[in-house]
């Protein structure tokens, strides 16, 4: 056995807020070694990402450590007596990759500038030098024509060659360890796929350290051998990769792992986690994971240490473990649900369907150009069904639901739905047409106006449809809705801010319910979900579909999700449907090549590597 690299241990870490003090990280264990990937999941707010700046002394008041170690080589990096040998280290010896590449990278410099800045403050080097180390490293994450990338600016670049960038500055004084904080969740699958061969090519040939942030299991099981799950600010079980997605044994992690959409399986209902988070003011006197805990007892009254499993295989803090039974067989969970007859009409009938975007000239006289953005697209939508919309970033699936929706104006084609054409209709019939037409959004946080109270946002359709005025009978369809979608009554009257990003979706669903709605298109509605929220919002907007009979456009990138919602899918891209057909013909016999890469990109939890680490 090597000598860790980084020994974190009993780190604690508080923030001081007007309601009092929140302890987000609560004795913190764990060493890494060269060449080790770790998993470090849970759901948001668990402490992953605290953990990961307290490492790199990125904690700021109101932020402090209050205890516990970090230790780098056998030297702390925590104290004022280790400022200057943090400085030194973090940067270069430890490097960090964030999640979102736009907001790292400067939008004035270009890429070369900034991946240069880094070799120029950590190794001295000069500009010329730096420079040509910096088409060294675009090379080696992989990004065409570097000598001419080098002097390109952000903008310039895809969101996955972004990524890149971000890792090539990461690498570029040759750290022994990267943390990389949820640096795949906004890409697509095949860039996903990417980024993450990349990180362990980078892992294996450069005995790369790397320590993956992330909700996603798919990606642990692509990438690390060992993974410790985090709840409450505190690790709940750790150990190697394949033993802890095949055979968790703490029932948050079994949890977890079950509520995961994989492409086995298809229309079965999820298994969810009920409830939320503990507060984190509040002292830990019992078991963090009890009030939401099916295997509770008396003995979870008292806080469980975090012990060595009995053979070895990582630590667990429980009374009560989960059997060993393998969490990924679902077979025992399969609930097909009853397919939607496809008899008389389709509610929706799409043909030929364009949308095309003037986008500038060929010089001062050339040809005007065209962005096809959807091109001829055609597709029928029957009563109670569900279509999935799959297809990379730029593919045009969103463009086609908001044209289906008619908030954007089609170019060309013909859109009927109930037997109507729709395709040029203005004012209040089209204002008429969408009591019946509503949309999910991917971002409920974005789409929730941050000073209306949930009942004002909920009621707002009522009241611009003119359907209802009077303030108590708004009150009492608003309570009914927001009981439809699993709020309780006082959601009403709180604000956007005060609800998880789950319960925000909630209440995004239940503004589209307020007209009783007969069609929705849902776009991207659980994509910047945390797995068990996931989970709970599909599960949701299944009940939903089977009690009010509502149809289906899914647009997402995850077809994971789409295989366990969808009763048909199709695959767009640029602009074109190219397949189309039954869920479990396309993902079982695709035709299309393309098709099949999206497939083979989709990370699954059965994917996790034998080598184990020492976590």
């Amino acid at each position: 056995m090597t000598e860790p690299l980084l020994s974190v241990r009993g780190l604690e870490v508080e923030f001081l807020t007007q309601r009092g003090r929140v302890q987000a990280v609560r004795q913190i264990s764990f060493d890494m070694r060269p060449g080790q990937a770790l998993g470090l999941v849970g759901e948001s707010g668990c402490g992953k990402s605290v953990t990961a700046q307290s490492i790199m002394g990125l904690v700021q008041l109101p932020g402090r450590i209050i205890g516990g170690d970090v230790l780098w080589k056998g030297k702390s990096l925590i104290g004022p007596q280790s400022d200057a040998y943090r400085r030194e280290v973090c940067g270069r010896d430890i490097a960090m990759v964030f999640q979102d590449p736009m907001t790292s990278l400067d939008p004035l410099f270009t890429v070369g500038d900034q991946i240069g800045e880094v070799l120029v403050r950590h190794t001295g080097a000069s500009r010329a030098t730096a420079r040509a180390r910096v088409i060294e490293l675009l090379d080696l994450v992989h990004i065409r024509e570097p000598a001419k990338r080098v002097d390109q600016y952000p903008h310039e670049f895809s969101g996955g060659m972004r990524q890149r960038v971000l890792i090539a500055m990461a690498l570029a004084s040759k750290p022994d360890l990267l943390i990389a904080d949820e640096p795949t969740t906004a890409l697509d699958v095949t860039v996903q796929a990417g980024i993450l061969d990349l990180l362990s090519e980078l892992q294996k040939d450069l005995a790369l350290a790397v320590l993956m942030i992330t909700h996603d299991l798919g990606v642990v099981a692509r990438l690390c051998h060992d993974v410790s799950v985090m709840y409450a600010g505190e690790i709940v079980e750790d150990g190697p990769a394949r033993r802890m997605l095949w055979a968790p044994r703490h029932p948050y992690t079994a949890g977890l792992v079950s509520a995961t959409p994989t492409l086995a399986l298809t229309r079965h209902r999820l298994q969810t986690i009920d409830g939320q988070p503990p507060d984190l003011r509040h002292p830990r006197a019992a078991c963090s994971f009890r009030p939401r805990c099916a295997r509770k007892s008396a003995a979870c009254a008292k806080a469980p240490d975090l012990a060595t499993l009995v053979d070895g295989a990582g630590r667990l803090a429980c009374y009560h473990p989960v059997g060993r039974t393998s969490a990924v067989d679902g077979s025992s969970q399969t609930d097909p649900a009853v397919r939607p007859a496809r008899d008389g009409a389709p509610l929706l009938a799409v043909r030929d369907l364009s949308v095309h975007y003037p986008i500038g000239r060929t010089g001062l006289f050339g040809k005007r150009e065209t962005l096809k953005a959807v091109d001829g697209v055609s597709f029928d939508i029957w009563p109670g069904e569900t279509l999935g919309l799959v297809g990379e970033s730029g593919s045009g699936k969103t463009t086609t639901g908001r044209a289906v929706l008619r908030a954007v104006a089609p170019t060309a084609g013909s859109i009927t739905f109930d037997g109507q054409e729709i395709t040029a209709l203005k004012g209040g019939r089209l204002r008429r047409l969408r009591r019946d037409m509503q949309i999910i959004f991917q971002d409920p946080y974005s789409s929730l106006y941050p000073r209306m109270t949930v009942q004002d946002i909920v009621a707002e359709p009522l009241l611009v449809h003119g359907i209802e005025t009077d303030p108590t009978k708004l009150r009492e369809r608003v309570a009914r809705v927001l009981e439809l979608v699993g709020l309780p009554a006082d959601a009403a009257e709180r604000h956007p801010h005060a609800f998880s990003g789950g319960q925000r979706q909630r209440v995004g669903i239940a503004r589209a319910l307020t007209l009783e709605p007969r069609f929705i298109v849902a776009d991207e509605p659980v994509s910047a979900l945390d797995v068990s929220i996931r989970a709970q919002v599909v599960n949701l907007m299944q009940d939903l579909q089977a009690r009010l009979g509502l149809t289906y456009l899914f647009i997402a990138h995850d077809l994971a999700v789409v295989r366990h919602i969808a009763d048909r899918v199709a695959i767009m891209r640029a602009g074109q449907i190219i397949e189309i057909g039954p869920v479990e013909a396309i993902y079982s016999d695709p035709a299309e090549d393309y098709t099949r890469a999206l497939l083979e990109a989709v990370p699954e939890i059965g994917d996790a590597p034998a080598q184990a680490g020492a976590g």
